[in-house]
């Protein structure tokens, strides 16, 4: 008794290729090259920071210390250190996409990637609640 049947096979190669491509284009043509970090702590905007300067620094929260990100020359933002007891939002990486986001969220510190300018075709319609 065969697992697969070659209809199988076919139809799996197909969903493969199909979002392959799909992701390609969205990364080619949709995805922004321009971005910034916000830096939220308990949903207020902090600071914005630029990500296309091509140079590394550090930034610190200055409501709380404890929390240190880093800035690489390739246009990504990480959390490098925190006081959290688990370390998810160290464990998340390196992000530099729009939508990308991370979080400390022990020390309420949200890190989300936006364009650098804003887009009305691809803004919110509708927010509900605050």
């Amino acid at each position: 008794m065969k697992f697969f049947k070659i209809t199988d096979i076919i139809i799996i190669v197909c969903i493969l290729a199909v979002s392959g491509a799909l992701m390609g284009i969205y990364k080619f043509f949709i995805s922004e090259d321009e971005v910034k970090a916000e830096l939220y702590y308990y949903n207020d905007l902090i600071t914005t920071v630029d990500l296309s300067q091509g140079k590394e620094r550090l930034i610190t929260i200055p409501q709380d210390n404890s929390i240190l990100l880093q800035v690489y020359e390739d246009g990504s933002i990480a959390f490098i250190e925190s006081d959290c007891p688990d370390k998810v939002c160290i464990q998340a990486g390196r992000i530099s996409k729009t939508g990308q986001f991370a979080a400390c969220l022990p020390n309420g510190v949200v890190m989300k990637i936006v364009p650098e300018k804003e887009s009305d075709e691809r803004d919110v319609d509708l927010v509900i609640g605050q």
